[in-house]
């Protein structure tokens, strides 16, 4: 699976927007179903977002959607709506343990099968959204389907009142739970996704809170603005000066190789095979978004 740093949201009934998507440079677009879908526009909403998933991946853009849950499971009319080969996956709102993965994977692999699909291409995104989850992450992490949990924690929202406590823009408070989240996803190997802020406009306070984020281990973040996209992929993206690093250090490494040294000091600082895995890495991870 290809990574990703940005997952905007798009609101599924606002189809006039759709038509921009594309020119806003997000790695994937999650058209909503759920939260910012009124109530009596979900039905319109659902066929909105059906028509548009096909076009938007014939122009290359990764699409993903956030369908709804009920009092007794998710909305089955829109796993039947979007569920089609040129869509990547689902995001899952309000899990509260495996148990609903497991749900939602018999659904859909009936839905997949019944349309003539690869069983088991419809990927999950799985958002933590209570303390249960986020208790049981891992346990979430490994179900076959899910390629990401998303740790959010936005001023209000469903985790705060699930866990409740008191939100502040440092975020001492989301901590542990955050590096719960990151743990259990890499030891699960899926990335791990955090966000959401709130105040779209200020963008420095989003650079601040998604610094620290990358910090604690988050690979990207779902975003509800179009304008916090290019903050989101610049944070996510090692930068010129980090590359350049990485390359410095595994040509000196390479040398040292030659002449039969293992480890070996690198403008001041010791590295060995594990600090030139970590460089090797990065350069991959870089090339996946072009940043060279």
């Amino acid at each position: 699976m290809k990574p990703f740093r940005s997952m905007l949201f798009i609101p599924g009934s606002k189809p006039k927007w759709f038509e921009k998507i594309t020119t806003f440079g997000t790695d994937t677009v999650i058209l909503d179903l759920e939260d910012s879908v009124p109530v009596n526009l979900k039905a319109e909403a659902r066929n909105n977002v059906k028509n548009a998933i096909s076009s938007l991946k014939d122009q290359n853009q990764r699409v993903y959607v956030r369908v709804n849950r009920g009092p007794y499971g998710f909305d089955i009319d829109d796993l039947e709506a979007v569920i089609m080969p040129e869509l990547e996956g689902i995001v899952l709102p309000k899990i509260d343990g495996p148990e609903d993965v497991d749900t939602i994977t018999s659904l859909v692999s009936e839905i997949e099968y019944k349309k003539k699909m690869d069983i088991g291409l419809t990927k999950f995104v799985a958002t933590l959204e209570t303390a249960r989850s986020i208790y049981m992450a891992y346990e979430i992490a490994i179900k076959e389907r899910v390629i990401s949990l998303a740790g959010v924690s936005p001023k209000s929202g469903d985790v705060a009142r699930s866990v409740g406590y008191q939100w502040t823009p440092e975020g001492l408070e989301r901590i542990f739970i955050r590096s719960q989240v990151v743990l259990a996803a890499r030891a699960a190997n899926v990335i791990p996704i955090g966000g959401l802020w709130q105040d779209v406009h200020d963008l420095t306070g989003l650079r601040e809170a998604a610094s620290f984020n990358r910090q604690l281990g988050f690979a990207g973040e779902m975003i509800v603005h179009p304008s916090n996209v290019s903050v989101i992929n610049e944070v996510y993206s090692p930068s010129t000066e980090e590359i350049d690093y990485y390359k410095r250090m595994i040509e000196v490494f390479e040398t040292a190789l030659q002449e039969g040294k293992g480890a070996v000091l690198f403008e001041g600082e010791h590295i060995d095979y594990a600090h030139v895995n970590t460089a090797k890495q990065m350069i991959k991870f870089a090339e996946n978004f072009k940043v060279n």
